[in-house]
């Protein structure tokens, strides 16, 4: 191994345990949160795509964990951020940390890939730009990652909370 690779290496465990790291404080932050809400969930860590994600997930049904989705995702979008700033607090460095509760996001993004594969179907029969609905970041993300898996570009366009994305002509 040359020393280039040898750092490249060492740098690669360390955020790999930084990552893990993050996980363990968020999910210390949420099982407390559990326990004063009186919502039985069990709590999944991973790494994924260099962030950590933290799944809390329930044998039974999870119709108590929906109430901390909320409608449209808007009580696991505050509880994400607020994970994230219990992360920041224990290592005073910012979390990118990704929060799913009962499968909501997983759903989601398998939705929204399709709906960003659709939007790009049509822009190569068209050849016009089409724009999509207002997004989250989440939400965005994730349709511009199934344009680009389609071969074209697109973009972000407006202002939060009415951004959206415009999916482009190759």
């Amino acid at each position: 191994m040359t020393e280039g690779t040898t750092s490249a290496a060492a740098e690669g465990a360390d955020t790999l345990t930084r990552l893990e790291q993050e996980g363990e404080i968020a999910a210390d932050y949420l099982e407390g949160l559990l326990d004063i809400a009186d919502l039985d969930g069990d709590i999944d860590m991973d790494v994924e795509a260099d962030r950590a994600s933290v799944s809390i997930i329930s044998d039974t049904g999870g119709r108590d964990l929906q109430k901390l989705v909320g409608r449209d995702g808007e009580v696991l979008e505050a509880l994400q951020e607020l994970t994230r700033l219990a992360v920041h607090r224990e290592t005073g460095d910012r979390s990118r940390l990704m929060l799913d509760i009962g499968g909501y996001r997983a759903k989601k993004r398998a939705e929204l890939s399709e709906l960003g594969a659709k939007a790009a179907a049509e822009v190569k029969s068209s050849g016009e730009p089409v724009k999509l609905k207002p997004m989250t970041p989440f939400e965005r993300k994730v349709v511009h990652d199934a344009v680009k898996a389609a071969g074209l570009r697109s973009e972000s366009e407006g202002e939060e909370p009415q951004r959206f994305v415009v999916v482009l002509p190759a």
